[in-house]
């Protein structure tokens, strides 16, 4: 089973985070500790619940994966999805063109294209690049599998509409072009994805819904 880890002010990358942005170190207070479980042991499971939320909502693209599980009687597999035919995807409510890319992940691991357990001794440029060498898998899904599965540390997902509705509210900006996150967030190295996943609960936890203010008149218990 994977490890369960808890992110909190003495982490040593929340405390090197705390140091070099200040917006950061506010969330973090807003927040407080954080706990996950990479999907180090459902590496292909969460591929494909990738797959099928592409240009979804997490709700809808849920739905869906919830509808595959049930038809592949609660084991999502390459074989079990080997047993499944195209039209059998499309009736839970995939497109024809993510079926095809469901069936090929299958494929591909079942015939060693596609070996996960070589990813973990890869740099993260590598892994990216092999991944997305996989029918239907580009930039947003390979960087998902780095960050949730592989648990890198380094990983901007700047392709992910979570990601920037949170940083858009963090930084008050608009300009949400690859250059400028790119410039605006280097401060995080070598902890991009730390930083990311504190702006994915401060989403899920409903703060984005109210302008950032660093700083409120006799607020100021998190410095």
């Amino acid at each position: 089973m994977a490890n369960i880890i808890t992110l909190d002010l003495n982490s040593p990358s929340v405390q090197y985070l705390r140091k070099k942005d200040k917006r950061l170190e506010k969330v973090f207070h807003m927040i407080g500790p954080i706990t996950y479980e990479p999907h180090t042991d459902t590496p292909f499971p969460f591929l494909i619940h990738e797959i099928i939320e592409q240009m979804l909502s997490v709700k809808a693209g849920a739905k869906i994966y919830a509808r595959l599980e049930t038809l592949c009687k609660g084991q999502v597999t390459p074989y079990s999805i080997e047993a499944l035919s195209v039209e059998d995807l499309k009736r839970i409510g995939t497109s024809t063109a993510k079926a095809k890319y469901i069936k090929n992940a299958a494929s591909a691991v079942l015939s060693g294209t596609l070996d996960f357990s070589q990813f973990p001794a890869m740099t993260d440029e590598a892994a990216l690049s092999e991944l997305i060498r996989l029918p239907g898998i580009g930039m947003w899904t390979a960087k998902m599998y780095l960050i949730f599965v592989l648990n890198r540390q380094d990983i901007l997902p700047f392709e992910d509409v979570a990601f920037l509705q949170s940083y858009k509210w963090l930084y008050k900006t608009d300009d949400i072009s690859k250059s400028s996150i790119e410039k605006k967030c280097k401060k995080w190295k070598p902890y991009s994805s730390i930083a990311a996943r504190f702006l994915y609960r401060a989403l899920d936890m409903g703060f984005t819904k109210e302008e950032f203010h660093l700083y409120k008149k006799g607020d100021k218990s998190w410095e």
